[in-house]
């Protein structure tokens, strides 16, 4: 009978292979749903480390009472107040629609759809520059250095987004860097195929690791054997000679 691969049990999407919740603060960290007419104020009670977020968060309190948790951006503190709305200061912290925010002005967590409460630049240590403002919309350069044109109703934060360069700090043990994909959900550690069993995965098994077929699969082959390069149009190191 032999075991299903991995990237089948991992498909079917079971607990094993799921997130955690623990050490999850149990809300999104979106923007509230205020109305784009109104003005609001909230004051920063305190900051929160999420599990599987390299980005710290804000909880914020506002004026009416509502509790919602925000990416933090670098100088945050706790006590320090926040905008929401058309008429906030241009102030590191402060939301605001995109078609208030003047040309080279540094955002992020910039909502993608109005009312979405933040989509895209959302990673720790990224950020965004408000590049012009047309008739088509307001054109943002991202992190990537492509340009998006999104909707002039769509907030965004003034500032960086904190937590930058926490990536780039060793694991230093095995246990602490699957510690950290589980919490995000993603896959470690990650073994060949050809390492394998041969009743584990299709390219397992023989007295040498090599595949022994051919790694190309069909996009319709079933799901026992769809491993390796599938649908692939061209493989190898073949470089396309350039067209004069």
């Amino acid at each position: 009978m032999g075991k299903r691969p991995l990237v089948r049990r991992r498909g079917r999407g079971g607990n094993q292979f799921r997130s955690t919740s623990t050490g999850k603060v149990g809300a999104k960290a979106n923007y509230p749903r205020f109305p784009l007419s109104e003005q609001h104020t909230g004051e920063i009670i305190d900051l929160v480390h999420e599990r599987g977020r390299e980005a710290p968060l804000s909880k914020i309190r506002f004026e009416d009472g509502s509790v919602s948790f925000v990416p933090a951006v670098l100088g945050t503190t706790v006590g320090a107040s926040l905008q929401f709305g058309l008429k906030s200061e241009i102030k590191k912290g402060n939301v605001i629609s995109v078609q208030n925010i003047p040309d080279g002005t540094i955002v992020c967590n910039i909502e993608k759809h109005f009312g979405d409460g933040g989509a895209i630049v959302k990673s720790a240590g990224t950020d965004a520059t408000i590049f012009s403002h047309g008739d088509d919309g307001v054109t943002v350069k991202l992190p990537s250095g492509k340009f998006a044109t999104l909707n002039p109703k769509n907030r965004a934060m003034i500032g960086t987004l904190a937590g930058g360069g926490a990536s780039e700090r060793h694991f230093m043990s095995a246990g602490n860097k699957w510690r950290s994909f589980k919490a995000k959900g993603k896959k470690y550690p990650i073994v060949r195929g050809v390492a394998q069993a041969a009743y584990v995965h299709p390219h397992g098994g023989g007295r040498h690791q090599h595949v022994g077929q051919s790694s190309t699969v069909s996009r319709d082959a079933p799901p026992g054997a769809k491993v390796g390069s599938i649908a692939a149009r061209k493989t190898g190191r073949a470089r396309i000679k350039e067209r004069k």
